[in-house]
């Protein structure tokens, strides 16, 4: 029994989908963060030269403002200006930014779309809840990762500047513009190194929240097998509808026995009621059929409606066995159930001449 409530079983599709409607996904902050980072830098390289432009037209606009009166008029040309190259100059960073946000998040779970997390949850407002939350082994570990990226970066770093030092006595020895272009060169080195090094832990924390994600739904054997369970139906209700749906066929069944030609029995085990309508089927059809209790409440019909009733044991019990409701009879038996017609041909022919 204690096997049954450890959690060692991989969460199924069904759990994953049930977490993923709650909002809970596998997101690792530092990988969408590093990816959004990524973008700005690229985005700001491919900007430049237009912001630079955007730039010296709103110097130059200013520059030009200097030799006109200052009067309200000019003071709403000047801001509505200013707002708008602003927002020219800003908004497209921003909106590479706002993409690759969304997108380094996405790419990690694919779209979610749920309301549920926007729900409030009163229960998140119980300070003893809270501060479980906050002294949990789960902070613990997140704690931790920002030290270690943190104190890596800055070993790395300091390392990196102080070799940088190093060299200052023969970069003094340099024009201005060999001094400008190694600090240019050095701030590069700087800045791939410091991206990379948050790549790598990205990585890790990718690996890390995938793991723990994983973990934190794992299922016990008990709980795999109850929903399976609930998924395929509870065996008490299915039964019970099972028994409707027969209940429902054999009602159908039932109402075909009036218009039948015949019931051949066995007497008292089989029923089997044929119909031959030379307009619908090429050969005779059994339109209903059943053994013991059903076998009687068909001949109880059969005499109701006065169809007529005849006794051959070997045909019953082939016909029942052997043909389907509504399907034609097969080749091998048209001749016994063609003399079983016949027979009753003759007798309502009688009863007519009668």
């Amino acid at each position: 029994m204690a096997d049954d409530q450890e959690k060692t079983e991989e969460p199924t599709g069904k759990k994953i989908q049930d977490a993923r409607l709650e909002g809970n996904v596998p997101n690792s902050r530092d990988t969408s963060g590093v990816f959004t980072l990524f973008v700005a830098i690229l985005a700001l390289l491919m900007l430049l030269g237009y912001m630079k432009e955007r730039l010296f037209d709103l110097t130059y606009y200013l520059f030009a403002l200097q030799t006109q009166s200052v009067d309200r008029e000019m003071l709403f040309d000047l801001t509505v200006t200013i707002m708008k190259e602003f927002l020219l100059i800003v908004m497209p960073l921003t909106l590479a930014v706002a993409i690759a946000g969304v997108l380094g998040t996405v790419a990690q779970f694919g779209f979610n779309f749920t309301t549920k997390p926007l729900i409030p949850n009163f229960s998140k407002l119980n300070p003893i809840s809270g501060l479980k939350n906050l002294i949990s082994l789960q902070k613990i570990i997140e704690g931790f990762k920002i030290t270690l990226k943190s104190m890596t970066a800055m070993g790395i770093g300091f390392w990196i500047f102080w070799e940088y030092i190093k060299e200052l006595p023969t970069v003094a020895m340099f024009s201005m513009k060999d001094q400008l272009d190694w600090v240019h060169e050095k701030e590069l080195i700087l800045a791939l190194v410091m991206l990379f090094i948050l790549f790598v832990f990205a990585m890790i924390d990718f690996v890390i929240v995938r793991r723990q994600y994983t973990e934190k739904l794992k299922m016990s054997k008990q709980e795999v097998k109850d929903e399976m369970k609930n998924m395929e139906g509870d065996p008490h209700v299915k039964g019970k509808i099972r028994q409707i749906q027969m209940r429902a066929a054999q009602k159908r069944m039932m109402s075909n026995v009036p218009s039948a030609d015949v019931v051949i029995t066995n007497p008292t085990h089989y029923a089997v009621a044929i119909q031959y309508d030379e307009t619908k089927h090429r050969s005779p059809v059994v339109v209903a059929k059943g053994k013991d209790n059903i076998a009687v409440q068909i001949k109880q019909i059969a005499r109701e409606h006065g169809v007529h009733i005849v006794q051959n044991p070997p045909l019953a019990r082939s016909l029942y066995a052997e043909v389907d409701l509504d399907k034609p009879i097969p080749e091998r038996l048209f001749a016994a159930v063609a003399e079983v017609l016949a027979y009753v041909y003759r007798i309502n022919k009688r009863t007519l001449n009668r």
